[in-house]
Formats: C-alpha cells, sequence, structure tokens
C-alpha cells in the first residue's frame, strides 16, 4: 500500500477494466461523452480513475435513466452510466467476481461467465422429462427493489477489502438522473445497465433464493437464470406448497413474484413454461431410433422471441434495398440469422420456420422490385431464387440448413 493512497488498486488492473468496457460497446451517459472520446484521452483518463479509486475521492456521478420497451408490453428503466464510471465498476467487478464465483451454486445460470440461458434450457428440458410439474416465477423489477442492507450483509460475508466495499456503497446511492434533469434519490435498488448491478443481484438472490431453496427444499431440483427460475416439483401439491413459501421468503427479502408471470404447469400437455426467449410445451418428437412420433415436453422459440424477431427482420427493410445485390444482402443478414439459429434453433429447429418463410417472401419481394421482367409475377420470381437456392445453396444462412421450411418452394410462398 503507498504511503499516501490508502487502497492498493494496480494500475494495470484499471487498464483491464477499460478494455473490457470498450469491448461491450454501449452509450453515453449523463456527461454524453462517448467511449471513443473517452479513449482520445486513455492516459489522463485512467489515471484519473486510478487516482481517485486508490485514494477514497472517487464518488459516482449520477446515472442516466433511458426508457426502453418490454417485449410483454410498457417500459423499464435502464440506467447508463458514464463512460469513465462503467470503468470504476469494472475495477470492482474484476476484483469481487473471482472471490464470488465459487460460491454460487452450479443451478444459477444467469450474469455468470462460462454460463449462458441455453445451458438453464437444457438443464430443465432435461428435468422435465423426470418431473410432471413445475413451478415458473419471475420476480417483479429486482434491480428497482434489492434491499441495500441485507446486500451489503451478504458482501461482507465474503469480501473485507474496503475499497469494493465502499465504491459499492456509493454506486448503491448514486442518484437516478431522468430526462429533464431531475434527480431521483434512491434507497433502494442497483441500477439495471450498471456493469456491477447483475453479479449484485446474483450475490442477492444466491442468499435470498437459491441457499434457501437448495436448504429447504432439497428434493425439489431448481434453476435460476438472473430473476427467473423454475422448479420441478413430483406433485401439484408439492408446487402449490413452494409457491407458497417462496412467496413468504421473497416478501422478507423484499421482494415480490410476478403474479401473471408466475405460475404451475403440468409438463405432460400443453401448457408452456420456460424462459421469456424460450418456452416449453407438449410438443410431437421423432423417436431417432424408431422413427415414430410421440409427445414430448421439450423447448422451442417463445413466440415472443418469433415475433421481435419478425419485427427486426422487417426493420432491416432488404425487401427494399434495390441499390443492394443478392451477395451484399446476404453479408449484412447472415451474422443475424447465425445467431439465431445457433441460439434459437439448438433445441427446436423447425420452429424457426415461420422466420424462414419471412425472410424468403423478403427475398421475393426484393426479386420483384430489383428486375423488371419478374415485376408482375411473385411466381416467377420465386422460380428465380428457387434456381439461385440450388446453385448457391450457402448464399443464405437458413438456405443451407436444407429444411423444407427454410427453402423456396418456387411460387413465391416457401
Amino acid at each position: 500500500m503507498s504511503a499516501t493512497k490508502p487502497f492498493n488498486i494496480p494500475k494495470t488492473l484499471v487498464a483491464a477494466a477499460f478494455r473490457a468496457v470498450k469491448n461491450s460497446a454501449g452509450g453515453a451517459g449523463i456527461d454524453k461523452e462517448t467511449i471513443g472520446q473517452f479513449e482520445s484521452k486513455l492516459k489522463d483518463n485512467l489515471y484519473k480513475i486510478w487516482n481517485r479509486m486508490s485514494s477514497g475521492t472517487y464518488f459516482p456521478p449520477p446515472v442516466k435513466a433511458v426508457a426502453i420497451p418490454k417485449k410483454s408490453g410498457g417500459e423499464r428503466l435502464l440506467g447508463v452510466p458514464t463512460v469513465s464510471d462503467r470503468v470504476a465498476q469494472m475495477v470492482v467487478k474484476m476484483a469481487l467476481e473471482p472471490v464470488l464465483e465459487p460460491v454460487f451454486l452450479p443451478n444459477s445460470y444467469g450474469y455468470r461467465p462460462e454460463k449462458s440461458a441455453l445451458d438453464a434450457v437444457a438443464i430443465t428440458r432435461e428435468r422435465c422429462w423426470k418431473y410432471d410439474w413445475v413451478l415458473e416465477f419471475d420476480i417483479e423489477a429486482l434491480f428497482d427493489n434489492i434491499d441495500h442492507g441485507l446486500l451489503l450483509k451478504a458482501l461482507d460475508k465474503h469480501t473485507d477489502c474496503k475499497w469494493v466495499r465502499l465504491y459499492i456503497e456509493r454506486w448503491l446511492t448514486a442518484p437516478l438522473q431522468l430526462a429533464d434533469g431531475t434527480l431521483v434519490r434512491r434507497t433502494r435498488g442497483t441500477p439495471q445497465g450498471g456493469v456491477v448491478s447483475p453479479l449484485l443481484a446474483n450475490l442477492f438472490l444466491h442468499y435470498a433464493f437459491d441457499v434457501w431453496m437448495t436448504r429447504t427444499y432439497p428434493k425439489a431440483p431448481w434453476c435460476r437464470y438472473a430473476d427467473d427460475g423454475l422448479v420441478h416439483c413430483e406433485s401439484m401439491k408439492e408446487a402449490q406448497e413452494i409457491r407458497l413459501a417462496l412467496e413468504v421468503r421473497f416478501a422478507a427479502c423484499g421482494l415480490q413474484m410476478h403474479p401473471a408471470k408466475t405460475k404451475i404447469v403440468y409438463c405432460k400437455d400443453a401448457n408452456r413454461t420456460g424462459t421469456h426467449e424460450y418456452e416449453f410445451r407438449g410438443r410431437y418428437v421423432k423417436n431417432p431410433k424408431t422413427g415414430n412420433l410421440f409427445t414430448g415436453f421439450t423447448a422451442a422459440v417463445s413466440p415472443a422471441s418469433l415475433m421481435a424477431m419478425h419485427r427486426k427482420a422487417r426493420r432491416l427493410n432488404y425487401r427494399n434495398r434495390t441499390d443492394l445485390s443478392l451477395q451484399a444482402i446476404a453479408s449484412k443478414l447472415n451474422p443475424i440469422l447465425r445467431g439465431w439459429i445457433a441460439y434459437y434453433g439448438r433445441f427446436q429447429p423447425s420452429a424457426l420456420g415461420p422466420l424462414y418463410r419471412h425472410i424468403n417472401k423478403s427475398l421475393v419481394a426484393w426479386t420483384m422490385r430489383k428486375h423488371k421482367r419478374f415485376r408482375t409475377s411473385k411466381t416467377r420470381a420465386g422460380a428465380f431464387l428457387q434456381k439461385v437456392s440450388r446453385k448457391c445453396p450457402h448464399l443464405f444462412a437458413h438456405w443451407k440448413l436444407g429444411t423444407e421450411a427454410c427453402l423456396l418452394d418456387g411460387s413465391g410462398v416457401s
């Protein structure tokens, strides 16, 4: 420790924090400074952050409030810190995460390195074959309602690093600045959008749910992804009992389950459960050994996610981009398509069929606008693209899958 600095924070940690922030991108905070502008004076900016954090004089500025639409309707307030503050938060995250990661339980999947929503879906899919009942829960406005006292108590249990504790406490109480400049003081919660907030939310729920659930109901497997999760039960009675107990537990921690998104599901019928991006319900599944169909409770892309992809595809508006060639459209669209296919097509690829058909119809519409000879005939435009897809099946990411839903049938309606 320096004789003049109360806290020993390595300069290399601050530099690594900036690289992580830069890789994550993100918009400007209340000071309107972009990552590029911050980087233009990188040495001076990083020194200021290191100097203030090391001396204990770093105080976070207010967090910019940005309203973003929810998939389910309405809006949620996202807190956008300044670039400097994101770097400072990343310094603390990089110091704290290696301490907390070994403590967190394996059935917690959200906001953790080497874990993803697909991992959560995979384990849920496996357990749905073994347990007939599922309690699906969603915590309402988790980031807005985290109790500061309980969170800091949990933090003290795992670290005695004074500067980590000091700056987390300051971030918890940093005000939110609304679009009109009004400052909103915060006595609960941690800004959704802050670099360190997801780690703090996981720490809070580690004790509010994970540890409590494992101790109280050791025979009921659970899976949590951020603020929602699933508990697998052997009977409806057990699911109802756990739901009531969980309501009491969350209330004691200052939290509440979302009344509309929390439900009990019977896995052997057509009811639905799962994450916001995936849904589980009864579907016809082919036995890989016999080829026979049976009804299985399996995962596939949710209708909400499918609709969101449709909306994005429409916003891209490639059907009207007659200034582009087909190859240029493919080069722009394929990275997006490959991401959707890899993420949403992992468990039930055929469920993406409506998306592929929508894209093919858009390509037919583009062909009719681009080439005069196809302007009056959707069938001829479809036949043209069908020839292209046979000759160049790898041109578009979904064409090369070769399934019926991915290909054009020559009529313009695939």
